[in-house]
């Protein structure tokens, strides 16, 4: 749905902005902040976010819509090559990039790779200094000015993506700074992704959550249905995909404990987001080599590389 310039005389923007960085800089943490409620999953293990999500939020008449792209790193498998290219991609269609560097890792490989590959983006760039409160003020004034002599960022922004702190700044700045048009969405839509995708994201973060092994980067969640029920009760049959019989039965427990509290924790978040009560249906299934299925990546939205990179 596209809404026009409202009343007769007044003037909208609307654009897109890419948030792009190395993995665990904080860009599931700022975009939550930005939009002002969680719409991507948010975990201290590197690479949890897998495509594209986007995230609305107005300034004043201007439609801001967040891109939240993969991190991105040095990928050695396919679907690690698939969530780069992702990243990218979201970066080459944007109206403004805008890169997150974690302060307290600015100069180790992951963030090098994303500063040297900025040379090829074209749009204006803005340099966000994410975890500010944990490192002293004149060794992040000197970062600061060290980036932009690097790579001369349009604008600077120094944030706490957890408290929020310094958010306001980044929404004031693009409420000028993007193109002049109509609104894409309704003005109170803060997410392009339909409730069973963000359904699938909030079982994949509980998944993060409780096992901290390898085994949530071999998983992956697929809302199989969604019916509203008499009474507006939402019933949901979710799939966790592993790619082995051993994986399986950790993600089930001893007795189903495991899968049972990931349940119940993903079903209090899914319920909040779909503002009715909620019955989650979780169920475990084997699915050899999933990794290599070219339907699963459409399934989250990823192009299948036909080859991985080493």
């Amino acid at each position: 749905m596209t809404l026009e310039a409202g009343e007769a005389g007044s003037e909208t923007r609307c654009g897109f902005v890419a948030l792009i960085g190395a993995p665990n800089a904080g860009k599931s943490t700022l975009l939550n902040a930005l939009v002002g409620a969680k719409i991507s999953i948010v975990s201290r293990k590197v690479q949890t976010t897998r495509t594209q999500i986007r995230g609305i939020a107005m300034e004043g008449r201007t439609q801001i819509i967040f891109v939240d792209t993969p991190g991105i790193f040095n990928p050695k498998r396919r679907l690690e090559t698939a969530m780069v290219t992702s990243a990218w991609g979201g970066a080459a269609d944007a109206d403004i990039v805008a890169v997150l560097i974690d302060v307290t890792r600015h100069d180790d490989e992951a963030q090098e790779a994303v500063l040297t590959r900025l040379a090829d983006v074209r749009q204006p760039k803005l340099l966000i200094l994410n975890k500010i409160d944990l490192i002293e003020r004149p060794q992040l004034l000197a970062m600061a000015e060290k980036l932009n002599q690097r790579i001369g960022f349009a604008a600077t922004f120094m944030v706490s993506a957890l408290t929020g702190s310094g958010v306001k700044g980044i929404l004031a700045d693009l409420g000028q700074r993007l193109p002049k048009g109509p609104w894409l969405y309704p003005e109170d839509e803060i997410s392009d992704a339909p409730l069973r995708f963000l359904a699938a994201e909030i079982t994949r973060e509980k998944i993060f959550e409780r096992l901290h092994d390898e085994l949530p980067y071999r998983s992956t969640v697929e809302t199989e249905s969604w019916k509203t029920l008499k009474g507006g009760d939402v019933r949901i049959e979710q799939v966790i995909f592993v790619e082995r019989e051993s994986q399986r039965k950790i993600m089930l427990g001893e007795k189903g404990q495991t899968i049972k509290a990931i349940g119940s924790a993903a079903r209090k978040e899914i319920a909040e987001a779909a503002e009715a009560k909620v019955h989650l249906f979780l169920f475990v299934k084997v699915r050899e080599n999933w990794t290599d299925d070219p339907e699963r990546y459409r399934e989250m939205g990823l192009e299948f590389p036909k080859a991985t990179k080493g």
